[in-house]
């Protein structure tokens, strides 16, 4: 196997190194599979009761591995992250042998981050320390509530005791773990949202991502929402949430690093910074989606979206790719300063102006810092401000015109 001796700011340090302009290399892997389809989720996950032929999904995702490691070249993996789907429903032996598929193909140093996606419904003891031995060291709880009765509004399948018991077996067994919570539900005022946020924080070890639940084309709570059946809490209320969130963790010593995740520092998601920094990732297994650096420039990549066609396209050309296309340079800078500007250091402007082959606008950057959306953190780096966030998407179409 690619083994190399860990890099200094490898994650057993718990230093998150600075921008450098040099994100790392990523390599995300999605399971697409689930127990139930939750009635907000949008994401490419798929309900299968006949049940999953695991090790042929084994030899396709070994085969797509290869593929991307011709498309990519020679790198070294900074980071790895087992998205869903629910990763949790794979056996031990599946984590393992896709792990040594990447190990083959890439250099992969020892101690690097590789993060699971668990659901508290399919989490097991002994699934869990077998997902340790095979090099998994942080997990990612889809806990969603800590009350039974929003947990059954929301279509889980785990009560609050088993997110309680699930927390508890991933931070005995994991040298890092952090959960998932949804706010803005149907009803939820901000002292009760506040009271669970306190207990989240002392449950949690050191991450939490906290979103806002949002209304989705295509879901069952979208029709309910449309009918009048489903009323989440307006604008304003939406609003006061999000500050509520981000001064409540604050003061827990937890701020946030994105606009919807807070950590500790130095225990900040080293994966999700390379998305969110621009950096390189191959996207594999069905629905993925990647951003590979080649000779000819840097590309974008996505699989089919269906399990078992994504089985048989890499049966018939050793990938499920269903879209390969070169960004340009200005495609580039746009998605720099969206990603970027989720992100607490914001951007670094000698970097953007690189991709764009131009400098930002100064009446549109004058503008929006005399409004308080951004700030000028030096000469070489901007950010949003609390106030910009809650209009990020406005002010990142603003500045790239």
């Amino acid at each position: 196997m690619n083994q190399t001796p860990p890099p200094a700011n490898a994650a057993a340090s718990g230093a998150i190194a600075p921008d450098t302009g040099k994100p790392g290399f990523g390599i995300y892997l999605h399971w697409p599979f689930c127990a139930a389809k939750c009635p907000y989720c949008d994401f490419n996950s798929h309900v299968r009761h006949a049940g999953i032929d695991q090790q042929a999904y084994v030899s396709a995702f070994t085969r797509e591995i290869a593929a991307m490691r011709a498309i990519s070249g020679p790198r070294v993996v900074t980071s790895m992250f087992f998205g869903g789907g629910t990763p949790s429903l794979m056996s031990p032996d599946t984590v393992a042998a896709i792990l040594d598929a990447v190990r083959e193909a890439w250099m992969v140093p020892e101690g690097i981050e590789i993060t699971l996606e668990a659901n508290p419904s399919s989490v097991e003891a002994g699934r869990f320390r077998g997902y340790r031995e095979a090099g998994v060291n942080r997990v990612s709880m889809g806990v969603q509530a800590l009350n039974d009765p929003d947990l059954k509004r929301l279509g889980r399948l785990h009560d609050r005791a088993d997110a309680l018991k699930a927390i508890g077996l991933a931070r005995e067994i994991f040298p890092r773990m952090s959960f998932d919570l949804i706010y803005a539900r149907p009803d939820q005022t901000a002292r009760a949202w506040a009271a669970e946020l306190e207990e989240a924080i002392s449950l949690a070890a050191d991450h939490l991502s906290l979103y806002q639940l949002t209304i989705e084309e295509g879901t069952p709570f979208y029709g309910l929402h449309k009918a009048g059946k489903l009323i989440v809490p307006d604008g304003d209320l939406s609003a006061h949430l999000y500050e509520l969130t981000h001064q409540v963790c604050e003061g827990h010593g937890m701020p946030a690093y994105e606009v919807s995740n807070h950590a500790r520092p130095g225990a900040e998601s080293r994966h999700n910074l390379t998305y969110w920094r621009y950096g390189d990732y191959a996207g594999i297994g069905p629905g993925a989606h990647g951003r590979l650096l080649t000779p000819a420039g840097k590309i974008a990549t996505a699989t089919e979206r269906n399990p078992e066609k994504w089985l048989e396209l890499v049966a018939l050309s050793g990938h499920g790719m269903v879209e390969t296309s070169e960004l340009t340079a200005s495609e580039q800078a746009d998605e720099l300063l969206l990603m970027g500007l989720r992100l607490r250091e914001g951007i670094n402007l000698k970097r953007w102006s690189a991709l764009a082959g131009r400098t930002l606008d100064a009446e549109r950057t004058g503008f929006l810092i005399s409004h308080g959306m951004i700030e000028q953190m030096t000469p070489d780096r901007i950010r949003c401000t609390p106030e910009g966030m809650l209009v990020l998407d406005a002010v990142v179409a603003d500045l790239a015109f």
